[in-house]
């Protein structure tokens, strides 16, 4: 058995693909009509079809699960999310642990997590 994808929750499913190409280059590979796969595996899931289906509520930024990205141009990075996407809100901005890590902490559109850090 192996993991085949990551569903994501979106307010906005074309706004979220955008995002997910703009920062992380990622393609649209299949659109089924409120579920997107996305490259690398990731599938957006519209929150009303989502909530439907699951007769629950969604919780926005509960910090439960975040999506990891590594990228050796860290500050490079920091500085397209911040031409981007200047309102993004940071869990915690560009910074190094103790160990020589750099990372970044932020919320997509929708409040799904986000870290990108330097390859260890």
């Amino acid at each position: 058995m192996k993991l085949k994808n990551v569903l994501i929750v979106v307010n906005d499913i074309e706004r979220s693909r955008q995002f997910y190409h703009d920062l992380f280059g990622l393609e649209l590979i299949l659109d089924n009509d409120g579920n997107m796969i996305l490259t690398e595996g990731l599938v957006l899931q519209d929150r009303t079809i989502w909530e439907k289906f699951l007769g629950k509520e969604i919780v926005r930024e509960n910090n439960s699960c975040e999506l990891y990205f590594e990228e050796s141009d860290i500050e490079g990075f920091v500085e397209k999310l911040e031409n981007y996407y200047p309102e993004v809100k940071y869990l915690s901005r560009l910074d190094q642990h103790t160990w020589g890590q750099k990372v970044v902490r932020f919320y997509d559109p929708d409040g799904n997590l986000i870290e990108v850090g330097t390859p260890m």
